[in-house]
C-alpha cells in the first residue's frame, strides 16, 4: 500500500487516459513504452466524496485478455449513441487514436497485434493496488467502493467454493455494497447466507417474497462520505427468472418495479440524502430509459451489458457511468457537492493494465491462497488455437463457433446452440487452450449439455424469441443478452422488423437445404433453465473436442447475415 504523500509525488506529472477533449497522453506514453502506475492513477481534481465502481467481473481473479465487441447494435433510439459504437466509430466518437492504449482497452480493433504490445488486463492485485492509492490520496472516509454485481459466477474456483472465492475477494478490496444477477444462480439458500452474513450491503429493492410481497433484500442503503449523506439504491437483474432457471429462486419474484425505485429515491432524499445512486443491474439501455422516468437520480451505476464507455453520460440531470467488464476497468467519479445536492463532477474509466500496476501484497497472497488448490487442474492444457478465440458481440463469436462446433461432433448432433453469454476470456492466436481458459468461458451451476430433437418451426421460435429479447425498440422489453450462437444451421436476421418477423432463410449448412419447418431435427445445446436437464457438463464435452483436435483453427463465420441495421 502506498502512502498518500507517494501517490502525490507520484501523480504530479501524470497524464489522463480519455477525457472530454480526445485521447490525452496516455495513449501516446504506453505507445512510448512507458506506461505506468503513476500515469493510470492521475486524477484532474477531487471531489467532496469520491465514488469507485467496479461490476461484471465475472470471478476473474487473475490479468486476462478480453476483447470488446466489434458489433454492438442498438435499435429505436439507442441506435448510433453509446454504448451501440464500436471500432472505427466509436475511436471518432471518442477521440481515441489507432493503434493506442485506449484503443486496446475499448476496442476489438487490430486486438491480437495490440495485445502483444499491451498485455493482459485486469487481475484482483491490480484493482486492489488502485483502489488502495486512491483511498490513501483522498482518504477511506471520502471514498464509497460499489459493486455492480454478476462477481460470483465465471470460474473455476467460483464454482467449486460456492462464490466464496470472490465473496472474499470483496472483502478484502473493502466493497461497500453490490447488487446482483449470476449470483442467483448459485440458489436460494447460498444467496441469503451470503447476504446476510457479508461485510458489505447486498441491496435489491427489486426482489419480493412471492408468496407475502415482502422485500427479500435490503432496498438501500446510506453512508456518510467526505461529509454528505449518499444513498445507494440496488436494483438486481429484473429479468433473472426468466434469463436463469426459476427454480432456482422459486420463492422469488423480480421485476424492473420503476415506481419503487421512484419510491425509494423519495425516502432516501427525505431522508436527507444529497447524493442518490442507482446502483443497477439493468442493462445500459434500460438504464438509459429509466434515468429519463425516474426523478431526482444523481448516478446512474450501470452493469448487465458490459459496456466500457470512457466518459459519463448525461439523461437530464442523472449521469450514466458504464465501467464495462472482467476487471478491466475502475471507474473514478467524484463529485462536487454544495448546498444538499451535487454541483459538478470528474469522471475517468481506469484502464487496469497489469503490467503497469504493482500487485497488492495482501491481495496477490489472497489470490495465491484461493487458486492453490485447484492450480494444477487450471493449468492442463487442453489444445492450442492457430484462432483468436472471443466470445463478447451481439453475435457468434469465436469461442461460441468453437463449443458449436464441439456439440456437433461429440453429441452428434445436426445442430448446435450455445447461449449468448457475455463473459469469458479471449485467447490470441499462439495460446494454450488451457482448462481455466475454458472454465471460464462455461463455468456455472447448469451446465448440462442436452440431445433432444425440434422441429424446424420451433428452432425459428427459439431464435424469433431471442432476437426479441435483444432487439425490441423499447429497452424495457429487452433482455440484455446476445444472440443465441449456432451450429450447423444459417440464417438472416432484419434488426429492424417486428417480433416474429426477424428470422428468415434458416438454412442446414451441411445439406445447404432450407430448414423444414416439419421435420425433426436433433439439437445439442447447453445452460436450459429446464430443471433436471440431462447431459454432461459442456466443459467435459468440449474439452473431449479439443483432445482429438489438438489444434484449433477456425474459418471465418459468415452464416449469420444482419440486415436492417
Amino acid at each position: 500500500m502506498i502512502s498518500r504523500r507517494q501517490f502525490l509525488q507520484a501523480t504530479a506529472a501524470a497524464g489522463l487516459l480519455v477525457g472530454a477533449a480526445g485521447a490525452g497522453p496516455l495513449g501516446r506514453l504506453a505507445a512510448q513504452q512507458r506506461l505506468s502506475q503513476t500515469d493510470l492513477l492521475r486524477f484532474e481534481k477531487p471531489g467532496t466524496a469520491t465514488i469507485l465502481y467496479v461490476t461484471d467481473i465475472h470471478a476473474q481473479l487473475v490479468p486476462l485478455h478480453f476483447r470488446e465487441p466489434s458489433i454492438n447494435l442498438g435499435v429505436g433510439p439507442a441506435n448510433g449513441r453509446p454504448p451501440h459504437l464500436t471500432d472505427e466509430a466509436f475511436r471518432k466518437h471518442f477521440g481515441v487514436a489507432a493503434g493506442s492504449a485506449d484503443a486496446f482497452a475499448l476496442t476489438s480493433d487490430d486486438f491480437a497485434a495490440l495485445a502483444k504490445t499491451y498485455g493482459r488486463m485486469g487481475g484482483m492485485d491490480r484493482l486492489a493496488t488502485l483502489i488502495g492509492a486512491i483511498r490513501a490520496e483522498r482518504g477511506a472516509d471520502k471514498v464509497l467502493l460499489l459493486d455492480g454485481g454478476d462477481t460470483w459466477q465465471g470460474s473455476w474456483t467460483s464454482l467449486k467454493t460456492n462464490a466464496q472465492d470472490m465473496v472474499d475477494i470483496q472483502t478484502a478490496l473493502g466493497v461497500d455494497a453490490m447488487t446482483s444477477h449470476w449470483e442467483f444462480t448459485f440458489g436460494e439458500a447460498r444467496v441469503k447466507e451470503i447476504a446476510d452474513k457479508a461485510p458489505f450491503a447486498f441491496l435489491a429493492q427489486n426482489v419480493r417474497d412471492k408468496e407475502f410481497g415482502d422485500e427479500v433484500f435490503k432496498p438501500r442503503a446510506e453512508f456518510e462520505k467526505g461529509g454528505v449523506k449518499i444513498a445507494v439504491i440496488g436494483q438486481a437483474f429484473p429479468r433473472t427468472p426468466i434469463s436463469n432457471p426459476a427454480w432456482m429462486i422459486e420463492k422469488w419474484e423480480f421485476g424492473l418495479r420503476e415506481d419503487e425505485v421512484q419510491k425509494q429515491v423519495d425516502e432516501a432524499r427525505a431522508g436527507g440524502a444529497a447524493v442518490v445512486v442507482l446502483l443497477s443491474h439493468n442493462g445500459y439501455d434500460v438504464d438509459h430509459k429509466m434515468a429519463g422516468r425516474v426523478k431526482g437520480l444523481d448516478v446512474i451505476l450501470a452493469a448487465h451489458t458490459h459496456d466500457a464507455i470512457p466518459t459519463t453520460q448525461r439523461v437530464g440531470e442523472t449521469l450514466i457511468v458504464a465501467a464495462g467488464s472482467h476487471g478491466k476497468f475502475l471507474a473514478r467519479l467524484d463529485l462536487d457537492v454544495a448546498g444538499g445536492k451535487v454541483t459538478g463532477h470528474r469522471f475517468r474509466l481506469i484502464p487496469v493494465f497489469s503490467d503497469a500496476i504493482a500487485p497488492d501484497p495482501t491481495m496477490k497472497a489472497l489470490v495465491e491462497k484461493i487458486r492453490a488448490p485447484y492450480a494444477k487442474d487450471l493449468a492442463r492444457e487442453l489444445a492450442r488455437t492457430e484462432s483468436l478465440l472471443y466470445r463478447r458481440g451481439n453475435f457468434n463469436g469465436t469461442f461460441d463457433d468453437l463449443i458449436c462446433q464441439a456439440m456437433l461432433k461429440e453429441r452428434d448432433a445436426e445442430i448446435s446452440l450455445s447461449p449468448g453469454f457475455r463473459w469469458g476470456g479471449t485467447l490470441i492466436p499462439g495460446d494454450a487452450i488451457t482448462f481455466e481458459a475454458l472454465a471460464n468461458a462455461t463455468a456455472m451451476t447448469y451446465p448440462a449439455c442436452y440431445r433432444q430433437e425440434m422441429t424446424g418451426a420451433q428452432l425459428k421460435a427459439i431464435l424469433e424469441d431471442v432476437a426479441d429479447n435483444i432487439f425490441h425498440p423499447d429497452p424495457y422489453f429487452q433482455g440484455g443478452g446476445d444472440m443465441v450462437r449456432v451450429g450447423g444451421v444459417g440464417y438472416t436476421i432484419d434488426v429492424g422488423k417486428p417480433v416474429n418477423q426477424r428470422i428468415s432463410g434458416l438454412t442446414e449448412l451441411k445439406t445447404g437445404k432450407p430448414l423444414d419447418a416439419d421435420r425433426m431435427y436433433v439439437v445439442a445445446g447447453w445452460a436450459s433453465v429446464n430443471r433436471a436437464t440431462e447431459g454432461p457438463p459442456i466443459w467435459e464435452v468440449v474439452e473431449k473436442h479439443l483432445a482429438a483436435v489438438k489444434t484449433v483453427k477456425l474459418e471465418p463465420n459468415t452464416s449469420v447475415k444482419v440486415v436492417g441495421a
